[in-house]
């Protein structure tokens, strides 16, 4: 798990969590990455794969940008310095990526989006810029030099023609140089511009969603309506949690103060699955539809599925990928107990948790281990 080294979990959530940055050095100790350069270009040949190639440089502002998929030759034409390899959702493909997001469950799991991994040469970046949600970023190999500002970070601030978002006036405050093991976190709305210092610096930017008002609206009856000014879901007030699929009653409180929404239409929402991961889900239902069910297996919650739970009163609700799923034949313990832990040993739990394994078996929701 991340060490805090001089503060707790508690005095992060209490005064860095959407206030300000924070670097943690050898958070993870003698960290090793679970993935290389190598195996990264890899990923971006794959058809079902999101990935991009940046080059550039903050000095002279020619910036160019390509997606993938790309092809083995496009690595070998590259330049030797100024360019960043960038590839999505990783932790859909390298279970060893996946297993890493346990480390910050200290922020609830609901809020989580993805991990992106990036691999950088020397003078490798993609620009200042700033982004509306919490991300923290953890170094897995090389070093990366990362400059960060809170001046500045407004929609009007970037750079015309130009295929990225680069702020046009970026003005450092903060100074962090990271190796193998270091965590920057970075709340909403400052900027930062990582440039790597060697032709080995993989990063790994652990990213959290963040809702808009016209996106929580969506998510009700209202669903044709229009906001007139865009605000954000926050919560920097979020107290540290040992359960991290619980949707709090301080977190659905939040969300009515931007929208009239209910805790169900909440629910709903946050759990809701983008195009990306409902390809990745339909691909694997479609490779596992003629398996039958093993009374004797563990079965995990599918890399791209997202889950949560409420509680009113003794009553748990369960909600994944945007629907609530109704188990109530299954005791509270054996929902709850699924839901933060997104597995269930059918060999060793109780039959109530063998009966939600079933039935999200069936909805091809569930994954084998091996």
């Amino acid at each position: 798990m991340i060490i805090f080294n001089e503060i707790s979990k508690e005095e992060f959530l209490t005064y860095y969590w959407q206030k300000k940055p924070l670097l943690l050095k050898q958070a993870l100790p003698n960290f090793i990455s679970p993935i290389n350069p190598n195996e990264l270009a890899g990923l971006s040949l794959e058809d079902e794969i999101e990935s991009r190639i940046v080059k550039g440089s903050i000095d002279d502002h020619e910036w160019a940008l390509n997606y993938g998929p790309f092809i083995e030759k496009t690595y070998s034409t590259l330049p030797k310095k100024n360019w960043t390899l960038l590839v999505q959702g990783v932790d859909r493909f390298v279970d060893e990526v996946y297993q890493m997001i346990e480390h910050f469950d200290f922020v609830p799991r609901w809020r989580f989006d993805d991990v992106m991994a990036s691999y950088a040469v020397t003078g490798g970046s993609v620009g200042p810029h700033f982004d509306y949600y919490d991300v923290f970023l953890l170094q897995g190999e090389g070093r990366r030099r990362w400059h960060l500002s809170t001046k500045n970070c407004c929609d009007n601030n970037y750079l015309d023609n130009v295929p990225l978002k680069i702020m046009r006036t970026f003005e450092p405050e903060y100074v962090f140089e990271v190796g193998p093991g270091d965590i920057l976190y970075i709340p909403p709305k400052v900027a930062h511009h990582g440039v790597s210092l060697d032709d080995k610096c993989t990063t790994f930017s652990f990213g959290y969603r963040s809702y808009t008002n016209q996106e929580l609206l969506e998510s009700t009856e209202k669903y044709n309506s229009i906001v007139s000014t865009i605000q954000y879901y926050e919560d920097p007030t979020i107290e540290l949690n040992e359960y991290p699929a619980l949707i709090t009653q301080s977190a659905i409180n939040k969300a009515k103060k931007l929208v009239h929404i209910s805790t169900n239409q909440f629910a709903c929402c946050v759990t809701k699955i983008d195009s990306f991961d409902l390809n990745i889900l339909q691909n694997f239902q479609f490779q596992i539809q003629n398996k039958g069910f093993d009374y004797y297996a563990k079965y995990f919650l599918h890399a791209s599925c997202k889950v949560a739970y409420t509680i009113n009163n003794e009553s748990v609700k369960m909600y994944i990928n945007g629907e609530y799923i109704d188990v109530n034949d299954s005791k509270p313990e054996a929902i709850t107990n699924f839901c933060n832990s997104r597995k269930i040993d059918c060999k060793n739990d109780d039959v109530f948790s063998v009966n939600i394994a079933k039935k999200l078996f069936r909805l091809g929701l569930l994954d084998k281990a091996i």
